[in-house]
């Protein structure tokens, strides 16, 4: 019989024993060293140390109680705060609970503080209004802030609180630089109630005028045209005028005549001196003398009237010059044309200083005086100057029931052009405000107008009551007050800003 198969099925059945016994002490032994040791200790800690940062971070955010509010406890007591605000002022209403359960709300004793950025601390009482406590006072906008709650239950005070963030968002220094964003601080100003017209840029008529020739003649050259500048005596056109041609030759004729007089009598004058000519004949020269030189000026004060020189080589040239420096803004001459002596040929203008005209209505026209301080802002580009009110039309036009107000602006640049159309703005009265901001800090978020307070690293939306308003400044009522900091320039990047945060409305 062969027992080699038998003995070969042993020796594997022995070594799966041993090899299952070995499992069995090993598994054992793992067991106990998991189970008993330190290392093992130190885990089971740690676990229970990180449940207790769950259940600490989660008690930092209060659950929403049943009314929709922050439900604060501690132990078995809790408050529940609402902001209410449907038909009414946002306002507190504080619940009560103990072991979950509503409790009578007139058996605690509730203050509440509210802390805001840059705020001093705001204390509210409350008293029983039906199943809730009410507080005493406007829960302003934005609600965000920290609240801090002591509640006194059966002989036992609770300190209770949590914060909540709106319309904030943080922004360091050198952010705030590279944006463009630049602070200011509120704080007293000057602002005036002013009065907006629309106007249009005008000539100065007092430094404008009418060139003439005051005599018929061919116009044989024109030197400028429309737009050029001119100077104070500048030959703008030549005339050829036999009228003129005419009058400077009696002028000469006159000066002719003149001369033989003066020389007629200087020699009659010497004779009756030397006693050989008689006084009757020295006295005849003189008188003669004196007819010639009266001649003489009457030729003179006709040409000068005419209000031009005579042009060399020709006694009939006429030379139109012009009278100021300026520029010339209208030019009614051709070459060759005959002109009539009552012809306007071109209009000459000092743009130095222009007018600015704008139309007042009746109702507003009492406010108005001379004097008063004008704002002029070009509606076509970005230029403005200061000047004030310089003339008020003594008549009402009869269509357009307006008055027309003037103003004077120097004008160096050319920049205010004739015909232009304007702004103006006429400061009626000027009042001191004790706090105000910049109109460009002002920004619609929601359905308020606010600016962005800075609070340490941080902007935070304030709400305002704004008041009166020059453009510039605004008066601030409410919601800031002096001292405080703000985005005065390019506030819009932290509205931007905060829209990209995704603050939200949270009660």
């Amino acid at each position: 019989m062969n027992t080699k198969p038998k003995k070969q099925w042993l020796a594997i059945a022995a070594v799966l024993i041993v090899t299952l016994v070995l499992g069995v002490f090993i598994v054992s032994g793992k067991k106990s060293s998991s189970g008993g040791g330190e290392h093992g200790h130190q885990e089971a800690e740690a676990g229970e140390a990180h449940k207790d940062d769950d259940k600490h971070a989660e008690a930092e955010k209060p659950a929403k109680g049943p009314h929709g509010g922050k439900l604060l406890k501690s132990g078995d007591y809790a408050v529940e705060v609402t902001i209410f605000e449907t038909g009414v002022e946002p306002q507190f209403r504080l619940y009560t609970y103990l072991g979950g359960k509503p409790i009578d709300p007139a058996q605690s004793q509730i203050q509440l503080n509210l802390l805001r950025l840059g705020q001093s601390p705001q204390a509210f009482t409350f008293r029983k209004e039906k199943d809730y406590l009410l507080g005493d006072a406007v829960v302003e906008e934005p609600h965000s802030f920290e609240i801090k709650v002591a509640a006194t239950y059966a002989g036992k005070t609770h300190e209770l609180g949590y914060e909540q963030v709106e319309a904030r968002i943080a922004m360091s220094d050198d952010q705030l630089k590279s944006a463009g964003v630049e602070l200011g601080v509120a704080g007293p100003a000057k602002i005036g109630t002013t009065l907006r017209l629309l106007g249009e840029v005008k000539y100065n008529s007092d430094r404008t005028v009418q060139i003439v020739p005051r005599l018929a003649g061919l116009v044989e050259q024109v030197l400028v045209s429309a737009g050029d500048t001119v100077l104070k005596g500048q030959v703008m056109a030549v005339l050829s005028s036999q009228v003129l041609a005419d009058q400077r030759a009696e002028l000469l004729a006159a000066q002719q005549r003149l001369s033989l007089a003066r020389t007629t009598y200087e020699r009659e004058k010497k004779l009756w001196e030397e006693k050989i000519t008689a006084e009757q004949d020295m006295l005849s020269a003189r008188s003669a003398m004196q007819e010639a030189a009266i001649a003489v000026q009457s030729a003179q004060s006709k040409s000068a009237s005419l209000g031009g020189a005579a042009a060399s080589g020709s006694l009939a040239r006429y030379e139109l010059r012009s009278p100021i420096d300026g520029v010339v803004t209208e030019k009614r001459i051709s070459l060759g044309e005959a002109v009539k002596e009552d012809s306007a040929v071109f209009t000459v203008s000092d743009l130095a200083s222009v007018w600015v005209e704008a139309p007042v209505s009746v109702q507003d026209l009492g406010g108005v005086a001379v004097g008063q301080p004008t704002h002029v802002r070009a509606n076509a580009f970005e230029a403005t100057a200061t000047s004030r009110v310089t003339y008020i039309s003594a008549l009402v036009g009869e269509q357009t029931r307006s008055a027309m107000v003037r103003t004077t602006l120097p004008n160096p640049k050319g920049l205010w052009r004739p015909g232009l159309p304007v702004t103006v703005e006429v400061l009626l009265e000027e009042k001191e405000v004790p706090v105000a901001v910049s109109v460009q800090a002002v920004q619609d978020l929601r359905d308020w107008k606010v600016v962005f307070g800075r609070y340490g690293e941080s902007l935070e939306a304030r709400p305002l009551e704004l008041g009166r308003s020059d453009g510039r400044m605004v008066e601030v009522k409410g919601g800031l007050k002096a001292g405080d900091r703000y985005a005065a320039t390019n506030s819009f990047v932290v509205k931007a800003e905060l829209g990209k945060a995704g603050a939200s409305h949270d009660h």
